[in-house]
């Protein structure tokens, strides 16, 4: 576990545009809960000590800072995902604009199985930093490593912090080009289920880092 390797993945985050006005978050699992960006700090001046050191069930362990707000949703996914190593959080434009639709994003581009499964749904509306939104965060990314949150942005989930920005980047590409093809008004060839199956199982070991 490293705080300087959150914070380079946090400005990363940042030069991409996934993440104006400080929005978006990134923590890491430890063996006693997870470290997470701080609230409202910028990414480009954060230091290791702006980080901060939660247990499973929100206690701070140490930092000087107040968590990001939405330290529930992490904590609910490390307790309902053990072999997640890495959360992304982001507001990147593509993908928050379709979330912004409520619209999962379907089989159109075989990539789409990168984040698990035959879709990367859309989980329901709740305000942010709540429980509630946390909850449904965790049923939207059941069998799924990545989800759009309504009205929100992206979770991006990875055994490492490598693979889980890998995600983000690829969920924000993939929203680009399916945005795309409404704009142009044609309608996307969805993959079979029987093909998307094939897919994932080829992808066992894509992009572990």
């Amino acid at each position: 576990m490293s705080a300087a390797d959150i914070i380079r993945i946090a400005c990363a985050m940042d030069g991409r545009g996934f993440a104006p006005s400080k929005s978006g978050n990134v923590s890491q699992r430890t063996d006693k809960g997870f470290l997470v960006t701080p609230a409202g700090l910028p990414y480009a001046g954060l230091k290791p000590g702006d980080l901060v050191h939660l247990d499973l069930d929100g206690n701070v362990l140490k930092g000087k800072h107040r968590p990001s707000s939405e330290w529930r949703f992490h904590a609910s996914i490390y307790r309902a995902r053990p072999e997640i190593g890495a959360i992304i959080h982001n507001h990147s434009p593509r993908a928050t604009a379709l979330s912004c639709a409520r619209k999962a994003l379907p089989a159109f581009h075989y990539m789409i199985a990168i984040a698990g499964g035959h879709d990367i749904r859309c989980a329901d509306y709740a305000t942010f930093g709540t429980q509630e939104l946390a909850d449904h965060a965790v049923a939207a990314l059941t069998d799924r490593k990545a989800c759009l949150l309504a009205n929100h942005g992206v979770i991006a989930l990875g055994t490492s912090l490598e693979a889980g920005w890998i995600l983000a980047q690829e969920v924000e590409n993939l929203a680009s080009e399916y945005l795309d093809i409404l704009a142009a008004a044609l309608k996307p060839v969805i993959l079979s289920a029987a093909e998307m199956k094939l897919v994932i199982e080829k992808f066992a070991d894509y992009g572990k880092v």
